[in-house]
Formats: structure tokens, sequence, C-alpha cells
């Protein structure tokens, strides 16, 4: 049974999982340089799923993921085929940092889907100024980052769209796929994923890559996608499904960091102005730190194996 509270290990594990899924951004703005969009996701999804396939097969969470292939597809193309090409496409011209914060707005939308599937305690006061929030600090940030720019303005659309592809998602893990381990469904879906865009990859990227562009894609394929994944299953099993992705706030502050520590991206008066509100309205949207409750469940999350939610997997 999963501690009611953190434990050391669970520290140490929700401390290992706030980088590892807090630094993708960096890895995929360093890969595009070289690499196409497509390739990025052919590698970084083939890669992860070679890497996880023995584990899977050990678990024997293939054959039950087999057996609802259908929907195994329609969660790889929301959770990962469809963001994992938008994000590296939009880092080509937006940074890192405001990447990862744009992205931690899925607990907004996933608040917003909730609504209208029904859910009428969705609209709780508290949870109601948190979407008023969030989305005001994402004006404020994408207003005041794109200077008007359009190809800046498109490329934050993309980023928000991934934002609603990964709220969606655990919709269909919650409905369609709660019996299969999810093990099963991820290293099935990656595989998924990285076949369909290899021919893609093979296509578009001719050109030699540079190597910080193999070592970032490298460090994006085996830390952030494989072994975030294993990592993940680990804290799950420690603190349990509730708390598990808590982690999830840290993951811009590690963003936004990075990017301006290595990548010398800049903080605008924009950025540190919205930053605070789009963090705090998604923790209100989300319905508050779940501390001393763990039956709550305001947002479906990742579990084995119960319904999952994969977050900022990205």
């Amino acid at each position: 049974m999963p501690s009611s509270r953190f434990t050391t290990r669970g520290w140490v594990l929700f401390a290992i999982m706030a980088i590892l899924w807090g630094i993708p951004y960096l890895f995929i703005r360093e890969a595009v340089e070289s690499f196409s969009p497509a390739a990025v996701v052919a590698v970084r999804t083939g890669g992860a799923a070679l890497l996880l396939l023995p584990f899977a097969l050990r678990q024997g969470a293939l054959k039950p993921a087999l057996r609802k292939w259908p929907w195994v597809l329609a969660f790889a193309a929301i959770e990962m085929a469809g963001p994992f090409v938008l994000l590296a496409h939009a880092e080509q011209t937006i940074p890192s940092g405001l990447t990862g914060l744009l992205v931690a707005t899925v607990p907004l939308f996933a608040t917003v889907i909730a609504v209208i599937r029904g859910d009428r305690g969705a609209l709780r006061p508290l949870r109601t100024i948190g979407l008023v929030l969030g989305f005001a600090g994402v004006a404020i940030v994408g207003l005041g980052s794109s200077g008007g720019a359009g190809a800046d303005l498109l490329a934050m659309g993309e980023v928000l769209l991934v934002a609603v592809l990964y709220a969606i998602a655990p919709f269909i893990v919650a409905s369609k796929l709660n019996e299969v381990p999810s093990l099963g469904t991820i290293t099935l879906a990656l595989g998924a994923v990285g076949l369909g865009y290899a021919p893609i990859a093979l296509l578009t990227s001719p050109q030699p890559p540079a190597p910080n562009s193999v070592i970032s894609l490298a460090l994006l394929t085996v830390l952030c996608t494989a072994v975030a994944f294993i990592v993940f299953f680990a804290l799950i099993g420690e603190v349990g499904p509730v708390r598990a992705p808590l982690f999830t706030y840290m993951n811009p502050v590690v963003a936004v960091a990075l990017g301006a520590l290595i990548l010398s991206e800049p903080l605008t008066p924009a950025l540190l102005l919205g930053f605070p509100v789009v963090i705090v309205g998604c923790l209100l949207a989300a319905g508050g730190l779940p501390i001393g409750d763990r039956k709550r469940a305001d947002v479906p999350i990742l579990s084995e194996p119960d319904p999952a939610t994969p977050r900022n997997s990205r």
C-alpha cells in the first residue's frame, strides 16, 4: 500500500521526476537545431519503446494492451503523436522555458473538460477563480512575450493545443484502458508512434546532425521518456496516485531556469509577471494540494493499473 505521507524515498522520487519532466524542453530545443520535429518524435518514442520493452514483457503487460489496441492507438495519438511533434515544431520558434510554462496549463483545460462532461464540482468558487487566474496568466505571458509576432503566437497556440491534448488523454485511459497495465499501454503506444514517424523522419532530416543535438535527443529518449516513466510508476507505488503528479507544478520552474541559465533565454517582464499567476491558477483549478486526503482525485492520474495521465511528458 502507498504511504499516507511522503517518505524519504518518495521525496527523492518526487525530486527526480520534477527534473526529468522539467528538462525535456531544453533537450527538444537543442535537438530541433539539427533534427526535424518528426525525427525528434520518431527517435524519442521508438528508442524509449525499445528500452521499456523488456520490462513490459517481463510483467506480461503487452498482451492486455494488444487486446485493446484501437484505444491504445487513440491514446498514443492524443498523448504522444500529436503533442510531441507540436512541441518540437513550436520550439523552433519560442524559448524552451516559455514552452514548459504553457504546458503547465494542463489542469486548466482538464477542469474545463470536466465541466463539459458534467462535473459541476469543477465549478466550485476556488476552482473557478483558478481558471480565471490561469488563463489571465497565459494571456499576460503570451501577449507580452510575443510582441505581436505572428510566428510566436502560432507556436504558443501549438503548445496550448498540446496542453488540451494532454488534458483529454486521461479520459480515454480512465474509460477504455483502466484494466490495462500502464506499462503495456505506454510501451505499445510509444512503439506505434515511433514506427509511424520513422518514414517521415528519414525524409525530413537529411543533413548531418550537430553533436549537441545528438546528445540532447539521446538524453530526451533515455532520461525524459523511458527512465521517467519507470520512476513515475515507482513514485505512484510509494506515495499513491493522488500525490504522485504534484511534481508537475515544479516542471515549469525547472524549464524556465534551465532555459535562462543554459540557453540564455530572456526572462521578460511578461514571463516574470505571468509565471506565478499561471502556476497559482493551475493549482487552484486542480483543486489545490491534496494533502491529507488520499481519496480525492479531481484530475485523472496515471497509476498501475488504475486510470492514467502521464503529465508534462513530455
